[in-house]
């Protein structure tokens, strides 16, 4: 009996370990007639916990986005616009400078068609997706649409062949340009906790920009003057403070309403596509700059005086409605200064979708409310106040400053979306160093601008500022010349965006290996290692130099391969035994160049057409290997045979040294 029960737990433990072909994705696909010649194709996909796979408009320089390819339109039916999808989850990744946008838990896909064929009976759709979770996973799915019957006037069956323009329109694969991209971190499922933890940090930004306007010459001077209205005005001190109360409580929903109607206008999810959009990054861009001289003083941003003097004809009403005019009456007296700063939150906010700009405008409102609030229930503390001056201005023309530098990311995400390569790291970079360092110089007093006061001396809290923003433009320096400058991580475009991904006067990082010739079919691959992306050629580089071949299958947007070239290959140790000691071949699985014609094929293990490079690799893996994910590492001799047990992510990088030398020390 014991004999038997451990046979039995040696066999599920060999299948626990040979099992991986994992599918995380289950899908279920319906038609709905729309009317009489248009159907709605509909994906449903229900994806593992802690999964997760792309939208069809993840950004360029990130994971693989998920693409869509209708079969057999021509003559047939049109594709009506482009395939939509459910809400995606957003979330900046400082690892990999990128966004990522994926899908958890479930997703919906709906497409519209026309059916210009009356005899048409069904339609064939493919989707190619990544999905991942500690590894990636390349997946093409293809699905057939049994249509209902339908009644399709002549006219439309005979119609010309604009559908092949539409369908071009709506299937172009964006994969296939990707090639190159580098991965973003995807390992941690994230949900509602990482947008709920985005909101709060839209509200903290929001709250100090709040606090930042109430410190404008524009806002400032109208607390005394507001809440010595209130006691002055109001019969008992309770009166006074019930409202003033309620003239902040009237701010904070002015501007909450100004978040929800730009909500509520563009709708959340147009919001975050047009964050993404080139032509709107290039008007923020503007807009910023605009914003930005407004500030430093060439001229000054104002609404309509009629605007003003109506609403402030209406706050003589008094009572409830009089205070709330009052309220508005501020926000737009005061907008020369506010509207700058609600302009660039509204625009950063509309970035995260969702309810963001709502929750922006909350904390922004709140920041301003709150002291006029505060100074009437205490007036007291009103002679504790600092007096007006030009510290104000000097506060403003900071606020400028910041503007300009923040202008040119949205002009960066513009130029990285075209590959223009006109705003690559290096040029982003001396910007930024001379933007902070005229601010630096400003601060010190060695600059003065149109509305700034004589200055004989400086504060000591100016003093600390300027010495602040004058360390943080030296750390700026060092980018020029490859530094990571880790505490903008997100801000400058990536490393690999740049003149120089290397480093100024380091073309190829210093590795000698550079400067040799490499083997037929070999490339440097991370860390100047000696790659292989062909199997044959690499094994029979292997033979020839008599060593033993790490057998590495990737991705271009595989997460968690790259967080291994960078975490784990890079340890001195362990990248002497890749560059010394085995062969590496890397097999990109998502790898989308066609194979030719004579070398495509259909799989004997799975039944899919194999029709690109990436195809072949993958199933190349399944076949041998019984395996799906990726990263996944093994080590064989020159005969392709194993000489270790398969391993996948492995940050632990003694973990995966023990590995590799114990592999190794059995070649002979």
């Amino acid at each position: 009996m014991k004999k038997l029960t451990s046979l039995l737990l040696l066999f599920f433990t060999f299948l626990s370990t040979q099992a991986q072909i994992l599918d995380p994705v289950k899908w279920k696909t319906s038609v709905e007639k729309k009317s009489d010649n248009e159907v709605v194709l509909v994906f449903e996909a229900a994806i593992d916990n802690e999964w997760h796979m792309y939208s069809q408009f993840t950004p360029d320089g990130g994971a693989l986005p998920t693409v869509f390819t209708y079969k057999d339109s021509k003559g047939n039916y049109e594709i009506v616009g482009k395939t939509k999808e459910s809400e995606y989850k957003k979330v900046f990744n400082d690892v990999f400078e990128v966004d990522e946008y994926y899908f958890a838990n479930k997703a919906r896909f709906t497409q519209t068609i026309k059916v210009t064929n009356p005899n048409l009976k069904s339609v064939k759709a493919a989707i190619s997706y990544q999905v991942c979770k500690e590894a990636c996973i390349q997946q093409d799915k293809t699905f057939e649409f049994v249509l209902p019957a339908l009644k399709i006037a002549a006219s439309e069956a005979t119609a010309g062949s604009v559908s092949d323009t539409l369908q071009t329109a709506a299937t172009v694969d964006t994969a296939a340009v990707k090639e190159t991209v580098a991965a973003v971190d995807t390992a941690k499922p994230i949900g509602k906790k990482e947008e709920q933890k985005g909101l709060f940090t839209i509200f903290i930004i929001a709250f100090f920009s709040g606090f930042a306007a109430l410190l404008t010459p524009c806002v400032f001077p109208m607390i005394p003057m507001t809440v010595s209205f209130f006691t002055k005005q109001s019969k008992t001190k309770a009166q006074g403070i019930k409202n003033a109360v309620i003239y902040g409580i009237s701010i904070i929903l002015i501007y909450v309403l100004l978040g929800s109607l730009v909500t509520a206008i563009f709708g959340a999810d147009a919001l975050n596509a047009l964050s993404t959009n080139v032509w709107f990054n290039i008007i923020f861009f503007i807009l910023l700059v605009v914003f930005a001289s407004s500030f430093l003083g060439a001229f000054e941003i104002m609404l309509p005086n009629s605007w003003a003097n109506k609403v402030d004809r209406q706050a003589d009403r008094g009572g409830i409605i009089g205070i709330l005019f009052m309220a508005l009456a501020l926000a737009i007296v005061s907008f020369s200064c506010t509207g700058p700063i609600v302009g660039t939150l509204l625009v950063e906010a509309a970035s995260k979708g969702g309810i963001a700009p709502i929750v922006g405008m909350l904390g922004f409102s709140l920041a301003l409310a709150l002291p006029f609030m505060l100074f009437a229930m205490f007036p007291g503390w009103l002679n504790s106040l600092p007096k007006s001056g030009g510290w104000l201005n000097t506060v403003k023309v900071v606020l400028g400053f910041l503007e300009l530098a923040l202008a040119f990311k949205f002009l960066s995400n513009a130029d990285l979306v075209l590959q223009l390569h006109l705003l690559e790291r290096e040029v982003f970079l001396a910007i930024w160093i001379a933007i902070f360092g005229v601010l630096a110089l400003y601060l010190f007093g060695k600059i003065t601008l149109p509305h700034d006061s004589p200055l004989s001396h400086i504060s000591v809290g100016r003093l600390y500022m300027g010495l602040l923003v004058l360390m943080f433009t030296v750390y700026l320096i060092p980018g020029l010349w490859g530094a990571p400058l880790k505490l903008i991580s997100g801000f400058p475009p990536p490393m690999t965006y740049s003149e120089s991904p290397y480093g100024v006067g380091n073309a190829k990082g210093g590795s000698s290996t550079a400067s040799e010739k490499l083997p037929d079919g070999a490339k440097l691959g991370a860390h100047d290692i000696m790659a292989f992306t062909d199997y044959e050629k690499g094994m029979a580089y292997a033979k020839s130099v008599n060593k033993p071949v790490l057998l590495d299958f990737t991705g271009f947007a595989c997460v968690n391969c790259r967080k291994m070239e960078d975490f784990v290959w890079s340890k001195p140790e362990i990248l002497a035994v890749l560059k010394e000691k085995v062969v590496l071949i890397s097999l990109y699985v998502d790898d989308k160049r066609e194979l030719p014609k004579n070398e495509q094929y259909v799989s004997k293990e799975t039944g899919k057409e194999i029709v690109t490079v990436g195809n072949k690799w993958s199933d190349f893996q399944i076949t041998h290997y019984k395996a799906n994910a990726q990263p996944y590492y093994i080590i064989l001799d020159n005969q392709e045979n194993r000489l270790s047990e398969p391993v996948g992510y492995t940050p632990d990088a003694e973990e995966y040294k023990l590995w590799l030398d114990t592999a190794i020390a059995k070649y002979k």
